[in-house]
Order: structure tokens, then sequence, then C-alpha cells
């Protein structure tokens, strides 16, 4: 079995959920990666067959995307072209994880492609929806088409949704409590975040930053360049984690058992949908980052962590469940001829 498993490289999310799900696709069959964008940090430990541009989103500097620089920079005929150029007839699956060029490509030639990935389970009808931002709404539904779709969410909100892929690291991480609080908000500029957080004096921030390439220390808050290393370390060591209302950083601080605040970002429904389901699970949501919401940021600091927040490493199951048909399909005709 032949298997195009296609990643979205724009955000660290879906590198992180790929590294645990390669492995047991490897086991499976022959495995090709694609991998399109180029906004993360992280790079994925396996050798990248097709790379393409695809279509990227640009982060502002007060909490939201920047739709006009993201029009700029995306060039939609460099994106028809390269889904034109991809050729997907060898391969039995492709396994898609919100990545456009492989998506259309399939679309466009009638090929069997299985989506797998968190915007599903946002779309899904199970699922809590904001009911603003319909374009925003439109844009998700329609940026990596697919028929087939299995999705992860904070909850199992129905059989087509499964419960967050943990990363091993965070897994096998040794949790403590040091009394600091970890801050991943990279929708904001780290100076405006030092500047609002400096207002409560009484603990220790570790805000990672994708502006800086060295430590900066400024009183009780410390600006860390991000890297996957001490984030986790720094998560697992912390007291609690204030983050924007993506799907992975959310659900490991959940896993972890650490307090936790979200921030959703704004003109992002799949943030402000998350922000719901969080919301109802009993974690503190902020509609914005600035010095009016210091009181509620300072109330947060007693408050309890969300409890009882088990997520089972159920990856090898998810995998074999999805691709069970398609290797019946191609396998089995081939043992039994």
């Amino acid at each position: 079995m032949k298997i195009l498993y296609a990643i979205q490289g724009t955000g660290n999310g879906h590198i992180t959920r790929a590294q645990e799900i390669i492995p047991f696709l490897k086991a499976k069959g022959e495995l090709d990666l694609l991998i399109s964008g180029n906004d993360c940090e992280l790079k994925l430990d396996h050798p990248i067959k097709y790379k393409f541009f695809g279509l990227n989103f640009t982060h502002g500097k007060k909490g939201g995307i920047d739709f006009w620089n993201s029009y700029k920079k995306m060039n939609l005929r460099r994106f028809f072209k390269e889904v034109k150029s991809l050729s997907l007839k060898e391969y039995d699956l492709i396994l898609n994880d919100f990545e456009p060029v492989s998506a259309w490509a399939a679309k466009l030639n009638n090929c069997k492609l299985v989506s797998l990935s968190h915007q599903n389970a946002v779309l899904n009808d199970a699922s809590p929806k904001y009911n603003k931002h319909l374009i925003e709404k439109w844009i998700l539904k329609y940026y990596a088409p697919s028929k087939n779709k299995f999705g992860f969410h904070f909850t199992s909100f129905n059989s087509s949704i499964f419960t967050p892929i943990i990363r091993k690291k965070i897994r096998n991480a040794k949790v403590s409590n040091k009394g600091h609080y970890t801050v991943y908000l990279p929708a904001y500029n780290h100076d405006k975040i030092a500047k609002i957080l400096s207002q409560i004096p009484i603990v220790k921030w570790h805000i990672f930053s994708r502006e800086t390439t060295s430590l900066i220390f400024k009183k009780n808050i410390t600006i860390y360049p991000v890297n996957e290393f001490d984030f986790i370390k720094s998560m697992a060591s912390s007291n609690g984690v204030l983050c924007g209302a993506g799907f992975e950083t959310p659900a490991e601080a959940l896993y972890l058992g650490k307090r936790l605040m979200v921030i959703p970002m704004k003109n992002q429904y799949e943030q402000k949908c998350n922000a719901l389901a969080l919301q109802q699970m009993g974690v503190p949501v902020l509609k914005k980052l600035n010095k009016k919401r210091i009181p509620k940021i300072a109330k947060w600091l007693s408050s309890e962590p969300v409890k009882n927040i088990e997520y089972r490493d159920t990856t090898e199951d998810i995998i074999e469940s999805i691709l069970l048909p398609y290797y019946n399909e191609t396998i089995l005709p081939t043992i039994l001829s």
C-alpha cells in the first residue's frame, strides 16, 4: 500500500501531530510526505518528498490575522500551478492534515483522500460553534476540501471526532510546579505581552516569542525564543499556561493538569470555536490581552485547574481504523489472487 501523508506547515501543531502519526503509517506501507507552508519553528524528523508554498496566513502584532498582508503574500497563480503539478496516480491513499495543495489536486483528479485534522472537528455539526465570522468559516471549509473527514477535539463529540494526540515528549515529561507561568501568544508582540504581565509582579512569567533568537530578561519576566525543549520544560514545570485558543498547546496543558487560560486570535473562526469548547470545560477565556484584563488574569492565578482530563494514547487505533478499508481494498485482492 502506497500512502501520501500531506501536512500543513503553518503552525507547530500539525508538525507535532505528524511526528506521532508517521511511524504508524510507515508500518502500514510505503510512505511519502508532503508539506506546504513555512510558518512553524519545528521540523519533521523524516525526509520530505514534496515541499510547496501552499497558502499561508500572516499574524499581526495585536492578536489577530493580518488579512491584508496575507492577501498580498498569497500567490494564487503559484498555488494553482502547484496543484496542477502534483501527480497522485501512484498513491493508493492520500491522508491529509489540512493541507490545501494535495486536497485540491485530489479533488480535481478524483483521488482517494481522507482528511484527518482538528479543523474537521471544528466544522463538525456536533462541536460548539461560534455564530459570527462566516467568511472565516467558509475559508476553513474550502481551504482543504474532502468528503471523508475525521477530526480531533478537546472532547469526542461523536464517533468521527477523536481526543487529542499528545506527543510522547509531553507524555514522558517530568511534571512539577516551580511557580512560574508559561505564555505563548504568537499573534501578539512580546513587548506588549511583557508590558501587561509586568503589572502582575508577584509571579514569574516565561514568554515564548517568535521575534527573538536569544533570552531577554525583564524583572519578573523571561522572554524565550520558541524551541521545543525549553517550551516543554517550562510548561511541564509551570503553575499554569496562558496561550492562544489553538488546539495542541491547550490540549497539552490540560493533559499535564495545568491551570489554563486562553485568548482566541482575532478574525480566527477556528480559535473562537475552540474557546467555546474550552469554556464549556471550565477554562477561562479572555477576548483580548490589554490592561483592562489584568484583574481577570490575576484572579485566574488563584483558580483551580480543570480536573479529570485523561487523553489516552490511541494514535495506533485511530490510524488502524482509518486505513483498514483502504488496506483491505488494496492488499487483500493481491493476497487472494
